[in-house]
């Protein structure tokens, strides 16, 4: 059923060919929003949420945004489609674990994803390449009022948007970017970061939210605070934050190459060399094997066109895309052969290092 998700050739995280940014990988912006006239997902009953669906999916089909997007009913997706979509990023876990009466609306270039009927009825989500806060704000602003225009929407004046979560209370809305920070962690300084965001009402999680890992060096930042503040406030408060680590970590990784410079390219050669040959590897060990190479494209020791390439890679190296590729579910050892393949190929076109640039730098 997601085959056109899949070969899409406008995919914004898998076929963005735009100049990326070092750092930042993506932004995603999140709003929260449920209807007056009906009880929230998880006391619902399977007539109202198959009803609630219904109506939303007809409304946000009819919106400008969704123009040749696609609807996808959860329920009619297998497990391998749903972990794809995980893989994504355009469908939560609690989605993807969800029964029947959910779905989700996508956009053509994979920059939109509308969850129904999740914790709450309407979980709306835009995310573009590269570190973009008020930009993606704007459009998901527009959508959200085209989408009142047509929706009741629960809103207090006490309270602002209800939610199912007293956390999302308020304005309902989560921005995050997703940061690669290999400097702070190499350096050991990512617990001292965490634990400074922490104290200002921000959230740092792994690659796909909630209760994941930070694979590949790679961690998702956010706003925890919800109620009390203006969505500008919001967004201003996290921008600074976010240019505050970025800061941070250019920093550890000019420290760490002029104290460490020997032992920094030895590891981003080996890990090229692993990846060019490597007969087996498992997702976590070619996260961080990725997340070198991506730091060789910032040293400049590969060039700036392949930094979509090792992005894209760090989507299609997850155990839902190799299954999907292979065209069928298999057992973690096939799939391990299957990413290592996969890599052999992709990077058989990249060229050599160059490590001369980072001499010059160090």
């Amino acid at each position: 059923m997601i085959e056109s998700i899949i070969n899409s050739d406008k995919a914004e995280l898998t076929q963005n060919t735009k100049k990326g940014a070092p750092v930042v990988l993506s932004t995603r912006v999140r709003l929260a929003r449920n209807l007056v006239d009906a009880p929230f997902p998880e006391r619902a009953n399977m007539a109202q949420r198959s009803d609630l669906m219904a109506r939303c999916a007809n409304q946000i089909a009819d919106l400008s945004q969704m123009k040749n997007g696609a609807f996808f009913d959860v329920a009619e997706l297998s497990d391998l489609e749903r972990q794809v979509l995980l893989e994504r990023h355009l469908i939560s876990r609690e989605l993807c674990d969800s029964q029947s009466g959910s779905g989700v609306f996508i956009n053509k270039d994979q920059t939109c994803s509308v969850m129904i009927n999740e914790e709450d009825h309407l979980r709306i989500q835009f995310l573009k390449t590269g570190f973009s806060l008020r930009s993606v704000w704007k459009q998901i602003d527009r959508f959200d009022s085209s989408l009142e225009n047509e929706l009741d929407l629960a809103f207090s004046s006490e309270f602002g948007y209800l939610t199912a979560c007293p956390t999302n209370l308020g304005t309902g809305l989560r921005a995050s970017v997703m940061l690669h920070l290999p400097g702070l962690v190499i350096s050991n300084n990512m617990d001292k970061v965490i634990r400074a965001v922490n104290q200002l009402g921000i959230t740092v999680r792994g690659l796909f939210g909630e209760g994941s890992d930070a694979t590949g060096h790679v961690f998702q930042i956010s706003n925890q605070q919800t109620l009390g503040e203006s969505e500008d406030e919001i967004l201003s408060r996290l921008a600074s934050v976010f240019k505050t680590i970025i800061d941070h970590e250019i920093n550890a990784r000019f420290k760490y190459l002029e104290e460490n410079c020997a032992c920094l390219l030895d590891q981003i050669g080996r890990a090229f060399g692993v990846l060019k040959n490597a007969y087996v590897l498992n997702s976590n060990e070619a996260m961080n094997l990725l997340s070198l190479m991506r730091l060789a494209v910032d040293l400049e020791m590969l060039p700036e066109v392949n930094r979509s390439d090792i992005d894209r890679l760090f989507i299609e190296c997850q155990p839902g895309h190799i299954q999907y590729a292979a065209g069928e579910g298999i057992e973690p050892d096939a799939r391990d052969l299957c990413r290592a393949k996969t890599l052999r190929e992709e990077f058989a076109q990249l060229p050599a290092l160059d490590f001369d640039k980072v001499n010059k730098l160090a």
